[in-house]
């Protein structure tokens, strides 16, 4: 599975929130599973959008296809745009993107590990945190993915800010000494979202029942 992380700095927040909700029409496309994401709480104006996709070929037939159209209603809504394109590595507890079903949140983290480290780290997160997180209460799903230069994208979506924030006063601190991630980490950027139920939509063959 691919997952295309998009962050855009916001120039018109109702046209942008106008534009996004024609993504709707990826429900239909082959291949598409789900898109979800909402307004940054760490960054006001910039929108962070999480897309999954089931495999290169079918992304990149959508965008030399469908893309250009749909995109078309948000332009000059945002200024500043950074889009990413990840392979899922692990999933946790139900992963995404069933798990946009009834999360209102999201919790992203962004990570660039030590080369020579890689392995430990995708180790720790399916021996410590994965279990951990699926563990919590009010944990709907997430994913762990790989980009280029052991870069990692962790996403993991919740019910409520009340349950992510139990998550960390009850298991955080255990699972990060565990896990030891400052062996592994040459830097780590981290957002919470707030999600726009209106921004969600999934493809056809998406489960979120689970």
């Amino acid at each position: 599975m691919l997952v295309k992380w998009i962050t855009c700095r916001v120039t018109g927040r109702a046209a942008f929130d106008l534009g996004q909700r024609a993504w709707a029409q990826l429900h239909s496309v082959d291949g598409f599973l789900g898109q979800g994401g909402g307004w940054s709480r760490e960054t006001p104006g910039v929108a962070q959008i999480f897309g999954f996709w089931s495999d290169p070929a079918a992304y990149q037939a959508f965008m030399d296809g469908a893309h250009d159209r749909i995109a078309a209603a948000q332009a000059g809504t945002f200024g500043d745009i950074s889009v990413r394109v990840l392979d899922q590595r692990l999933g946790i507890a139900a992963g995404l993107p069933a798990g946009l079903a009834g999360s209102s949140l999201l919790r992203l983290a962004h990570c660039r590990v030590r080369g020579h480290r890689r392995d430990h780290f995708v180790q720790m997160q399916a021996l410590v945190w994965n279990p951990g997180m699926a563990a919590s209460g009010g944990m709907r799903g997430g994913v762990l993915a790989e980009g280029a230069e052991a870069e990692f994208l962790v996403v993991s979506g919740w019910e409520t800010a009340a349950d992510h924030q139990r998550y960390l006063d009850e298991r955080f601190h255990r699972l990060r000494e565990a896990a030891d991630p400052a062996a592994d980490l040459e830097a780590i950027t981290g957002d919470l979202i707030d999600i726009e139920p209106g921004w969600t939509v999934f493809g056809r063959s998406a489960r979120t029942d689970r």
